[in-house]
């Protein structure tokens, strides 16, 4: 078992894009459920609506990259509006269950094959990165860095836009949560009859912050799709359910918490997935074989689930104070 080797494939899943699609996520979903009180079940669908609307742009209109994130965007507005329109005025858990079945029904309809020759099936979607791949790449061509975050240039564009988009989507979230409009959405989180009772638009406050929280997860799912394929196998519940540990473990009512937890979880899941099979190779896990062990790892992931949220819902960085509604 070469431990060096894995502790480098670990360290490299810190700058993956995938993690900064998930820190996206979570930080959306920071907005749903940490501050406003939105039980959304249904990240998995704003990440897909968000990669699928981008692809889709690129690829059956011929946009460029930028109008197609923009594309994404809007779809994730609408999704959002679709699903809070008749939800946002009855009690949270009627948002929980549209929220997934909304998710589900769009996996579906994207792997369905009637619409084979826009979403791909159950083949995906691929080859939409030539816009910031090659030539089009404004940084130099060739493999830079160093250890295990040497990466080529194709990738640093995509880490780089990430990073930028992670920062974005936290200076917003704390611009927002500073200002009156953030204010009234904590109240709304604690006793939302108590600000309507001062003739604020629960309804419409809560429709805000659901948007603005899907079109911030429809940019991770974007920057996911960015470095690889779009398949909808990828946004499943469990998807969902990984947003919400990565949340948890940060602090799910703070700034910087779901930006933490999801690196964290990253590093985590990417070193229990290279240890489990080692482990198992060299006999030291004989009831595993190697496709059991990488089964585990989500074994593990839904343990840690459950004892973040009766040990410390208030996640790594928040306080009992903030979270005390989640029991």
């Amino acid at each position: 078992m070469d431990f060096l080797q894995i502790l480098s494939n670990t360290a490299s899943q810190i700058l993956a894009p995938a993690t900064f699609g998930y820190a996206l996520a979570a930080i959306g979903l920071s907005m749903h459920f940490g501050f406003a009180g939105l039980l959304n079940m249904g990240v998995a669908g704003f990440m897909a609506i968000g990669a699928y609307g981008f692809a889709i742009s690129i690829l059956t209109f011929g946009l460029a990259w930028p109008i197609a994130a923009l594309i994404g965007f809007a779809a994730a507005v609408v999704f959002a509006l679709i699903m809070g329109i008749p939800t946002l005025r009855l009690r949270g858990d009627y948002l929980a269950i549209v929220t997934i079945a909304a998710a589900e029904i769009l996996r579906l309809v994207f792997l369905t094959s009637t619409f084979r020759s826009v979403t791909g099936s159950a083949d995906g979607l691929f080859n939409f990165q030539s816009g910031w791949r090659g030539e089009n790449n404004p940084l130099p061509q060739g493999d830079y860095g160093f250890g295990p975050w040497t990466y080529n240039a194709n990738r640093w564009y995509v880490i780089i836009l990430g990073l930028l988009a992670v920062a974005v989507a936290v200076l917003l979230v704390w611009m927002l949560m500073r200002s009156p409009w953030g204010r009234v959405i904590r109240g709304i989180r604690e006793d939302e009859d108590a600000v309507r009772a001062l003739g604020k638009n629960v309804f419409a406050f809560k429709m805000q912050a659901l948007v603005i929280g899907g079109v911030i997860i429809a940019a991770g799912g974007i920057i996911t799709a960015m470095d690889t394929n779009v398949n909808p196998n990828v946004y499943v519940t469990s998807q969902t359910f990984f947003v919400y540990t990565a949340l948890l473990l940060g602090g799910a009512a703070t700034i910087f918490g779901p930006v933490l937890g999801a690196v964290l979880f990253w590093v985590v899941r990417a070193f229990l997935s290279n240890l489990l099979p080692a482990l198992s190779s060299i006999g030291l896990l004989p009831f595993l074989t190697a496709d059991q062990s990488q089964m585990l790892v989500f074994v593990i992931v839904g343990v840690a689930l459950m004892l973040l949220v009766i040990f410390r819902p208030q996640g790594i960085l928040g306080s009992k104070k903030e979270m005390t509604f989640v029991r």
